[in-house]
């Protein structure tokens, strides 16, 4: 007799369970090892990316694998939020999806359905042969299947802040997540997540949200800007990237023994320590 399975609990569920900020990484290298690593950091969540990162379904596959021996909140994120992909991600096992480049309550509401089963969406039917429903080990998976999922929206241009309040009022939308990247480039302020619009700008998003009564999550590599937005009110927030934090490290650590070289008209760097 085959066993029966229960899935983890969603970020939606973990984000409801919580009086504090939850704390997630990026794991963007391709790599189910450094997939792994992340996820055992300690943090609350990992954002398992496809949108900037070398990622299809097979990679994506090993890395959920990796991850799957971990209590940190796995969160998917697609290159795009057709109906196509969301179904092959929600049938690889992805639970928690977030979904770049949402513009529009409209845009968000063709999501939530592309992540419903009929009568209220559009996925296709494939739970017998997909780790989604663990291939029918999961009970009701088909009656249950919106329950083990979670649809977070990208909240990263001045169309999608407009439009903000709206996008959260959408039902199936279980949460925001905003990217002050993609947000400062779309004010013609490209590279400057700090500029005082762009932070207003990500403030207004995350008042919305707080007014809607739905989870707020951001964006914020730089521990300063991190703690303002947790302080505003941030649910959830992204604070490192597994590949940037590698550049980083291995960079201060080389510097300890290779001296910079000097620009013209600068002294010369101290010699290299002979060892």
């Amino acid at each position: 007799m085959p066993i029966r399975l229960d899935l983890p609990p969603t970020l939606r569920d973990r984000l409801g369970e919580t009086d504090r900020a939850l704390i997630g990484l990026w794991a963007t290298a391709g790599s189910a090892v450094n997939a792994e690593i992340v996820a055992g950091s300690g943090c609350d969540w990992v954002l398992l990316d496809a949108e900037h990162s070398p990622n299809g379904l097979e990679s994506l596959l090993a890395q959920l694998h990796a991850m799957a021996a971990y209590p940190a909140t796995v969160v998917v994120r697609p290159p795009y939020g057709d109906a196509v992909t969301i179904k092959q991600y929600l049938d690889l096992g992805a639970q928690n999806l977030l979904i770049p480049m949402v513009d529009s309550a409209e845009q968000a509401a063709e999501v939530v359905r592309s992540a419903r089963y009929a009568p209220e969406g559009v996925r296709g039917v494939g739970s017998a042969l997909a780790r989604s429903a663990r291939w029918n080990r999961v009970e009701n998976y088909l009656a249950r299947a919106n329950e083990t999922i979670s649809i977070t929206v990208q909240i990263e241009s001045a169309a999608a802040v407009s439009d903000v309040a709206r996008i959260l009022a959408v039902d199936g939308v279980d949460a925001i997540f905003i990217g002050p990247a993609d947000l400062s480039a779309s004010m013609g302020l490209l590279g400057q997540q700090s500029h005082p619009a762009v932070v207003d700008a990500v403030l207004h998003a995350i008042s919305a949200a707080q007014a809607a009564g739905k989870p707020v999550g951001v964006n914020a590599f730089a521990p300063e800007q991190a703690e303002r937005y947790i302080e505003a009110g941030a649910d959830f927030v992204a604070v490192g990237a597994d590949v940037a934090i590698l550049a980083r490290a291995t960079e201060a650590l080389v510097d300890q023994f290779i001296p910079q070289q000097p620009t013209a008209g600068e002294p010369s760097a101290t010699p290299r320590a002979s060892y």
